[in-house]
């Protein structure tokens, strides 16, 4: 969990972030069924001949059938809005960053939190991270409107504000947390440490995160680990074609 800023700092990002939502549910469109939409659309605002991919480019990174079919559906339904979006797979500890045309800015290994589970515990944002515990400490699934905001220290991406879920750089945490040694292994089941905050190496969140989230929102679609995947997103009988 990260630390909030208290008093007219959390009502002033209290409001950017409804903003933000609003501005968002005034341009996305209903989504349809991805496998029958065409292989490319028009692209808002660039002209007739420009086309928008319907599969997201992963590039030579490896990914789960799910999370290239959340990113395919991300496209094709248009729910990214034209927006940079993000993919994170619990099960397999991995970040993916994608512009706002689905082509893969970057991918790292990150740490999630330690319980496993797909829902925050009501009211958590509110609690001191000492009254939280193991059980509690769970990484939500689910899509969220993120933009780069601040917590009591630094720079970071808030993912959930009210349930103080935000995507940073490493912290080094209690020494027996071990967050660096763990982020270095390529063991997903080294990488459940945190109290739900996703945790990336500083060079992955300076250079990838932060510079696609700068000057806009987007989209962060986090996997479920214990529900299905039509449990937590409007997929209907989206596959990832061809993959």
């Amino acid at each position: 969990m990260t630390r909030r800023p208290i008093g007219r700092a959390t009502r002033k990002l209290r409001s950017a972030a409804a903003l933000a939502a609003a501005l968002l549910i005034a341009v996305i469109p209903v989504s349809g069924r991805a496998s029958n939409l065409p292989t490319t659309a028009p692209i808002a605002g660039e002209g007739s001949t420009a086309a928008r991919p319907m599969q997201a480019d992963f590039g030579d990174q490896a990914a789960s059938n799910d999370a290239r079919r959340i990113a395919d559906w991300a496209l094709s339904s248009q729910d990214n809005a034209d927006l940079p979006f993000v993919i994170i797979d619990k099960t397999a500890a991995k970040v993916f960053v994608f512009n706002r045309l689905g082509t893969l800015l970057g991918a790292s290994l990150a740490l999630l939190g330690m319980a496993h589970g797909d829902d925050s515990v009501p009211g958590i944002g509110d609690r001191k991270l000492s009254a939280i515990p193991p059980r509690d400490r769970t990484t939500p699934a689910g899509r969220f409107v993120a933009s780069l905001g601040r917590d009591l220290k630094t720079d970071i991406l808030w993912v959930d504000y009210k349930d103080a879920i935000s995507l940073h750089r490493v912290i080094n945490g209690a020494p027996s947390d071990r967050r660096l040694q763990r982020l270095a292994t390529a063991s997903p089941l080294d990488k459940r440490i945190t109290f739900g905050c996703i945790n990336v190496p500083v060079r992955f969140y300076e250079g990838v995160v932060k510079k696609a989230f700068t000057g806009t929102v987007g989209i962060v679609y986090i996997l479920p680990e214990t529900k299905a995947l039509e449990r937590v997103f409007a997929i209907g009988d989206a596959r990832a074609p061809g993959r």
